[in-house]
């Protein structure tokens, strides 16, 4: 899916005020999710408020008639490439080497084997071959952005990227809570917690809150631990593109892929958080430039929640079936279980 895609242009039979009230309906929601996330629970990061009540104005507005009419606003893919691009700055690769080669190994150990478990239990129950992709990115590497990583990278359709979303928003949360409640019953140390919280819970900001509620060495493990996964987000969609191109396309049609189709196929916003990351790991932001950075990220990341929320389609899912619920609710128990072990041995 290339960015020109996402962007609304111009269509004739757009009436502007229903463009405007689509405009002035994703401001209103935004800002109340992030108000929610101030202003609620501490155990509720701001994704669940904001998917919570972009599902809420889908069902209002679908019960009135109005969803259609009101789409053209939510355009949740863009949000979220930028939020990602954003996120390459909190990605500080000096951070990431003060632990050492821990973190990396870990990170490399556990993405491996739980992107191919996930990848050969889907090809066992005959999922789609697209969406086994976006799911094993998901429960392998960060979740949401490797999704949309790899949902570029495939070519994936939209249903299955909110598929998938809605999964990993769905299963980070209680993971988010239970993680630390069963640390603290078996005596875990802080490093060996956090590695455990950064290697299996899929959204940073759902390890984030978990290490927080742990403690602050927890947090600190915890956040570069999940950084590491981060900073494999090009190298996987590269290598996933590359696999699409050559091995699947090119044994359904036949045809020998150029290099300008891999190029085209490769999801681009990884390009703009690689950069970012360089210039924050050569110290050319200050603290207030990564502040302000990090806030347009969660502005930018609750747009694009609200958007997937307003676009989940329940027949969709249906039409998707259980067997994809099933195959990621096993790999994230082999995730849980692999994760314990891995930071158990290198960080216990």
């Amino acid at each position: 899916m290339q960015a020109s895609e996402l962007v609304t242009k111009p269509q004739r039979g757009i009436q502007v005020p229903y463009l405007a009230a689509s405009i002035v309906l994703l401001i209103v929601l935004t800002i109340a999710a992030n108000r929610l996330a101030v202003w609620g629970p501490s155990t509720l990061e701001f994704p669940i408020w904001a998917a919570g009540l972009g599902l809420m104005a889908n069902v209002i507005f679908s019960l009135l008639g109005l969803k259609a009419k009101l789409d053209h606003a939510f355009r949740s893919e863009l949000f979220l490439k930028i939020g990602l691009v954003l996120l390459g700055a909190g990605v500080n690769l000096t951070e990431i080497a003060s632990v050492g080669l821990k973190g990396i190994i870990q990170a490399i150990v556990v993405i491996t084997a739980v992107f191919f478990f996930t990848w050969w239990l889907g090809g066992l129950l005959k999922l789609d071959n697209k969406l086994r992709a976006v799911m094993s990115a998901a429960v392998s590497i960060c979740g949401v952005s490797a999704a949309i990583a790899a949902t570029g990278a495939v070519v994936a359709r939209r249903e299955q990227l909110a598929y998938v979303t809605a999964l990993v928003i769905l299963v980070a949360l209680p993971l988010m809570v239970l993680g630390p409640w069963i640390a603290g019953l078996i005596g875990m140390s802080p490093a060996w917690a956090g590695a455990w919280f950064g290697g299996n819970i899929d959204t940073t900001a759902a390890v984030v809150g978990a290490g927080t509620i742990y403690g602050e060495e927890a947090v600190k493990i915890a956040t570069i631990v999940k950084l590491s996964q981060n900073a494999l987000i090009g190298v996987a969609a590269f290598l996933l593109a590359l696999y699409w191109a050559v091995k699947v396309e090119q044994k359904e049609t036949g045809q020998k892929p150029s290099a300008k189709l891999i190029w085209d196929r490769f999801p681009k916003f990884v390009l703009g958080f690689i950069l970012l990351s360089i210039l924050a790991s050569f110290g050319l932001f200050d603290k207030e430039q990564l502040a302000d950075l990090k806030n347009l990220r969660q502005w930018a990341l609750t747009l694009a929640f609200v958007g997937i929320g307003w676009g989940l389609a329940f027949g969709d899912f249906k039409a998707i079936g259980l067997k994809p619920l099933w195959v990621f609710l096993s790999a994230t128990v082999f995730n849980t279980v692999l994760a314990f072990i891995v930071s158990w041995v290198i960080f216990g």
